[in-house]
């Protein structure tokens, strides 16, 4: 389980989640001095600090590094939600009162997921999503439509 992530180290990974591409400790710094004074020194810390546990991997190029994250914003989100609620002793009122914390929006959203995950999950004595069935010789139709 990942452990919250601090202010800062928030602010970096914010930044390498969002611009989705290598980034230098130079970009990050430049980026985060539009909004708070802030020294090289730290951003490249910070930068190591997360490499260290296992945030994002680095390559070198010359003689800095360029820093890509290992997984998404969405991931890390997700993990910190299921840890939050796995430590519940009660995981079915702590759902409760966490869906009476969303907005309309993020209830639509939580419905707009659940059908995703029941519609990739089989029914009781169906094939898994992509498996062939028993006679099919694995060459898929197209679906109506596409």
């Amino acid at each position: 389980m990942p452990r919250p992530l601090g202010e800062l180290e928030d602010a970096v990974m914010t930044r390498v989640w969002q611009w989705n591409r290598p980034v230098t400790v130079r970009e990050v710094l430049e980026d985060l001095q539009q909004e708070r004074s802030i020294a090289y020194t730290t951003v490249m810390t910070v930068m190591d600090n997360l490499h260290q546990k296992g945030w994002v991997r680095r390559e070198a190029e010359g003689r800095a590094y360029r820093y890509t994250a290992v997984s998404t914003r969405a991931a890390y989100s997700a993990a910190l939600m299921n840890e939050a609620w796995s430590t519940s002793d009660n995981p079915a009122a702590a759902l409760v009162a966490f869906f009476g914390m969303m907005s309309t929006e993020q209830r639509e959203a939580l419905r707009d997921a659940v059908r995703i995950v029941q519609h990739d999950e089989p029914e009781p004595g169906e094939p898994a999503a992509g498996a062939a069935p028993e006679g099919d010789s694995g060459a898929r139709r197209p679906e109506p439509g596409r």
